[in-house]
């Protein structure tokens, strides 16, 4: 038998006989306990995680289920398992109202759907659900020492759905809806009435105005040429020197243009 043989061999029976393989195999809850703390305490949340998987049934309700229940929770966060730690953290807020860790479970419990929270052009359940769970955090703990980062949070939270919904109106107007990119314009800058994208809504509801009026039936070429021209005077009444400017005074000349039309 060769050297490496033996080598190998004797790396196998040795972690074989690691407490880490007699705790997973043994029945001794005390014994497993002791070992997935090392684990824990070590940095080696997997492991830990794969013991306190075995330990979190026959554990429940015991002395040391708070701690256990905690590091659990606290395993799954580091290893970045954030729809598994934000059930644990939430299930410890419930289960221990009075542990010193409550609050710091509550917002880490929060704060997980913030990392599940995806780029805005995808479905934001996530970021809805963290959100909630965020400002329901900052409700129930206004002197928390995690208050600015919360709030932080969920200012960038709330910067996503603003630009979806901006994004979604203004993608009416791309595929030449006009009528539909009007409405959604009005409902965006009603439903985030300080937005920093006002000045672009009030543009593409100016171009979505002024391409309805020209591809109107001749009986409402009129009509929507004057509602175009007024969102014009919207949007430089909002802002003077808008960077649409150059481009909104051509679109202007233009309605002019074919207003003439109908005073002859």
């Amino acid at each position: 038998m060769s050297k490496f043989l033996y080598i190998f061999l004797f790396s196998i029976l040795l972690i074989s006989c690691s407490p880490y393989q007699k705790a997973l195999k043994s029945e001794d809850l005390s014994f497993k306990y002791e070992v997935a703390t090392q684990k824990y305490e070590a940095g080696k949340y997997e492991k830990a995680i794969r013991l306190f998987e075995q330990l979190s049934g026959p554990n429940r309700g015991k002395a040391n289920a708070e701690k256990l229940f905690y590091m659990f929770a606290q395993s799954y966060y580091k290893t970045e398992q954030y729809y598994l730690a934000a059930y644990q953290f939430e299930s410890f807020a419930a289960t221990y109202p009075k542990s010193e860790n409550r609050e710091e479970t509550a917002y880490l419990g929060a704060k997980c759907y913030s990392f599940l929270s995806p780029v805005y052009s995808l479905d934001q359940v996530d970021t809805e659900k963290a959100l909630d769970k965020l400002q329901n955090y900052i409700n129930t703990y206004p002197n928390s020492p995690h208050l600015e980062e919360a709030n932080k949070i969920t200012s960038e939270l709330k910067d996503k759905l603003e630009k979806k919904a901006f994004e979604i109106a203004k993608q009416y107007n791309r595929i030449s809806d006009y009528k539909s990119a009007i409405s959604a314009l009005d409902n965006f800058m009603i439903d985030f009435p300080g937005t920093k994208y006002k000045e672009d809504a009030l543009f593409y509801k100016y171009d979505s105005s002024y391409k309805l009026a020209l591809n109107s039936i001749p009986s409402k070429v009129e009509e929507r040429l004057n509602i175009a021209k007024s969102s014009y005077s919207v949007l430089m009444r909002f802002k003077e020197d808008t960077k649409y400017k150059k481009q909104a005074d051509e679109m202007l000349a233009q309605i002019d243009k074919e207003l003439q039309k109908f005073s002859k």
